[in-house]
């Protein structure tokens, strides 16, 4: 799937004023894309996302970050001292300090076209190989766009709702006049991100 005009939303961001969506990814993900580190998501879907699988049925969401406790294992080695810089949130609550706006996303079916990828995003190889893997249908979804940081960070309280193997949840109603929304790239520094994920996935 791919925006009409990726520029254009990106600069007239489309803020919920109720049941904003959240993309549920690990924390440390989380603050990759929201520190600039990368712009794309790679995903294969949870045992809750139906038969039909995992879809980025969004184009616009928050970045909800979850506390899997496996997570640091997954990620390379070199990028966890930059990603573990974040204050978890108190206990009882969830803090949502970014926001995605997709460009584009396209369906991945080639290992070597996804191994390309590898400068743009912080997991371990065999980590993106086992969900590539995973299934029958072998493959991964993936999403590019521009991460906004949100100032403050937009804290509420956790929901059992909130939970489960699923990639998609409603958030509460967004208070959009108490929080400012900034780039985490510049116009510039994105348009080289941009251009340099398509070269590696043409070639």
């Amino acid at each position: 799937m791919t925006l009409t005009d990726p520029s254009t939303v990106a600069s007239h961001l489309s803020l919920p004023t109720s049941n904003g969506v959240g993309f549920k990814d690990w924390s440390l993900v989380c603050d990759a894309l929201g520190q600039g580190r990368q712009s794309l998501i790679l995903r294969k879907g949870g045992i809750a996302e139906g038969r039909q699988g995992f879809r980025f049925k969004h184009e616009v969401f928050f970045l909800f970050p979850t506390q899997y406790h496996q997570q640091a294992e997954r990620v390379r080695p070199e990028e966890l001292p930059s990603l573990q810089r974040t204050v978890p949130a108190p206990e009882g609550t969830v803090a949502i300090r970014y926001y995605f706006v997709m460009e584009w996303a396209e369906w991945l079916d080639d290992w070597q076209t996804v191994a390309q990828l590898e400068p743009f995003h912080v997991w371990r190889e065999d980590v993106v190989r086992e969900r590539f893997d995973y299934d029958e249908q072998r493959g991964l979804q993936c999403a590019f766009g521009r991460v906004y940081r949100m100032e403050p960070a937009w804290t509420f309280a956790d929901r059992p709702s909130f939970g489960g193997c699923r990639s998609w949840i409603t958030l509460p109603d967004f208070p959009a006049d108490d929080h400012f929304l900034e780039p985490v790239l510049t116009d510039a520094a994105h348009a080289v991100v941009s251009a340099r994920v398509r070269n590696a996935l043409a070639s």
